[in-house]
């Protein structure tokens, strides 16, 4: 079992877990609604990526089943 031999100080002991914090998100501006959504996903708003439809928004699912 590994013993520390010295005590690690609080000073040294944060310099090492300085790049360890978490970095904020990047969200971009969907091409077709405008909505935030994440680089590289498809817009959870109106299901659009890169100026396709791949998924149809469950608003209109709504508006055909009524």
């Amino acid at each position: 079992m590994a013993v520390q031999q010295n005590k690690v100080s609080k000073s040294r002991r944060n310099n090492r877990r300085a790049h360890d914090s978490l970095s904020a998100a990047n969200p971009n501006e969907c091409d077709n609604c405008g909505e935030l959504k994440r680089p590289h996903h498809i817009c959870p708003s109106c299901g659009h990526y890169a100026t396709k439809e791949v998924v149809t928004a469950d608003i209109d699912l709504d508006e055909d089943a009524a």
